[in-house]
């Protein structure tokens, strides 16, 4: 049975199977389970309590890492006719004040988080903070627990519309302050369906809950893609368990950004002793290596392994290819999901795929993405001139610059704005250049400047991994790549001096976003001096320099 609306299907599994655990949140001790009918109990309950006391039409904020009673707390607000606003537990107070005044939200719901100090700082006047359980605050609060028993066996009176608003997701914000996206239960449900259909996901699967549900990708493909699937969520009990809880679970579904799948890259590596042992083994016994590589990182029984939220390395999707686990690009954000995805057995690799059935594609005159597909986004929440920016003519403006080749696979070649002219007044497209320093063995983050300048600037954070290996080797590997980099690329997006930096960006020093894309004008903000200078010395010495940039 397809439901209309979120809270339908919630009903839909509590009925068919209300004893099929859905929810496990992991634990040093085990784990604590919810099974379908137990979590519709606790959504229905605190839907109740909410609506007795508030009323509908609220926005309600929810600030707490990943745990079952993040998505209860979700469905909650949801179905008692208030509007979820998911905050990131990264968020700097600056953010967070905005985002709340923004939507004039009233109430929080607080679980364990590293920036309640910040944001209890921001909250409103006479709002309202609802702990989830185990939590304490000195704060005034009323507790999960509370709103439990007063709506205990009781249902919310509010009946929802496919076309209700029933979130406000905001971008993660890699330029200015972020756009809160207006969330209806069709903008979900349909594109979750769409996906589910082309990952050919199992009734039932196991999916693993790790980035921030705050983000849309997390929320549908794990969160609502369990309420389609009739599967089994796990939650992560910490980063610092990851590679404990990944194995528990050994999941159907996994997804992670390019940088989980570079952690993970590290953490293999770092266990055999580096590349050059891990290549002596796959040569001795590649598929036997393989499974024992996935088999200890939990992977050995995914359907479909997605990367996407930034561009994936080719050299890293050829890694992992090696050890046998087909890395599937793909394209979605937050105003339009599942779109664009690769098939396991149809992949070229620097591409995002082709459109799922249903979903239109086509190149503007700039060389623009554009989108034509049901369950996209109406718009931004009060902003009518970023919403009319977003749809034009009916077709939903991505933002990204794309190319289509002869056999209809899209590739991304950057962001339109981030585009930038060297001093020669010709464009230069970063993502493809970085794609290809990405190569060096000893890069792990890199980003390229030179808007302005005479020459482009490759950033590159080094691996763990190069940190013990002398500095004249690493730069004559770095001197390699960029020769080989600048004999394939036009002479005015040559590479002119590259900076090297130890010290990896992080969410911390606000250099990656919290769903870890990189901050363009971060990175400009930091190194575009130095490398301003590099450039220009570059053009008068007519060979490409290295700068070591210890300190950020």
């Amino acid at each position: 049975m397809e439901s209309p609306t979120l809270i339908g299907q919630l009903a839909h599994w509590a009925e068919e199977c209300p004893d099929r655990v859905w929810l496990r949140d992991l634990n040093e001790a085990g784990e604590t389970s919810y099974s379908w009918s137990e979590a519709q109990d606790q959504v229905h309950a605190v839907a109740a309590a909410l609506e007795k006391r508030l009323g509908s039409g609220h926005s309600m904020a929810l600030l707490s890492k990943n745990r079952a009673h993040w998505v209860l707390a979700d469905l909650a607000v949801i179905a008692s006719g208030n509007v979820s606003v998911p905050l990131f537990t990264t968020h700097t107070a600056a953010t967070a004040q905005y985002i709340l005044e923004f939507t004039d939200t009233k109430v929080l719901f607080l679980g364990e988080t590293t920036n309640w100090d910040a944001v209890k700082e921001v909250m409103p006047e006479g709002g309202l903070v609802i702990t989830l359980p185990g939590v304490s605050c000195d704060e005034a609060h009323v507790t999960w627990d509370t709103l439990l028993q007063e709506g205990q066996g009781q249902r919310p009176s509010h009946q929802g519309e496919a076309s209700d608003l029933i979130s406000l997701v905001f971008t993660s914000g890699t330029t200015g302050m972020p756009k809160g996206v207006i969330q209806t239960h069709e903008s979900n449900l349909i594109p979750v369906r769409r996906g589910t259909e082309a990952f050919a996901s199992r009734e039932g699967s196991r999916f693993f809950s790790y980035l921030p549900l705050s983000h849309i990708a997390e929320r549908q493909i794990v969160e609502y893609g369990s309420m389609v699937a009739c599967g089994e969520i796990w939650f992560n009990e910490s980063l610092d368990t990851l590679l404990r809880d990944l194995p528990a679970c050994k999941p159907n579904i996994f997804f992670g950004p390019p940088r989980v799948w570079e952690q993970l890259q590290q953490a293999v590596l770092g266990k055999v002793g580096g590349q050059e042992a891990l290549d002596s083994l796959l040569e001795q016994d590649a598929e036997g290596m393989g499974a024992l590589v996935l088999g200890g990182l939990g992977l050995t029984e995914v359907d479909y392994c997605l990367t996407a939220a930034a561009p994936t390395p080719p050299a890293l999707i050829h890694w992992w290819d090696k050890l046998g686990l087909p890395l599937c690009e793909g394209f979605g954000q937050t105003e339009a999901m599942s779109l664009i995805v690769t098939k396991v057995d149809d992949r070229r690799i620097g591409s995002i795929g082709k459109p799922i059935s249903g979903v239109e594609v086509k190149i503007s005159d700039i060389g623009e993405l554009l989108i034509r597909a049901e369950g996209c986004t109406p718009g931004y929440y009060q902003q009518p001139e970023k919403t009319a920016e977003l749809w034009q003519n009916g077709w939903l403006h991505t933002g990204d610059k794309a190319y289509i080749d002869d056999d209809g696979f899209i590739f991304i070649t950057g962001r339109v704005k981030d585009y930038f002219k060297t001093i020669q007044g010709k464009f230069v497209a970063p993502p493809p250049i970085e794609g290809l320093f990405a190569d060096n063995v000893h890069a792990e983050q890199q980003c390229l400047l030179g808007r302005g300048f005479s020459k482009t600037v490759m950033v590159t954070v080094l691996s763990d991994a190069a940190g013990g290996v002398d500095r004249g080797v690493v730069e004559a590997s770095v001197l390699d790549t960029i020769t080989s980099i600048n004999s394939e690329i036009e002479k005015h997006a040559r590479i002119g001096a590259v900076i090297i930096s130890n010290e990896h960006w992080t969410i911390e020093n606000e250099i990656l976003t919290p769903t870890l894309k990189i901050r363009r004008e971060r990175v400009e903000t930091v190194f575009a001096e130095k490398a301003e200078q590099l450039a220009r010395q570059s053009a008068e010495q007519g060979e490409v320099l290295v700068h070591w940039f210890d300190n950020l």
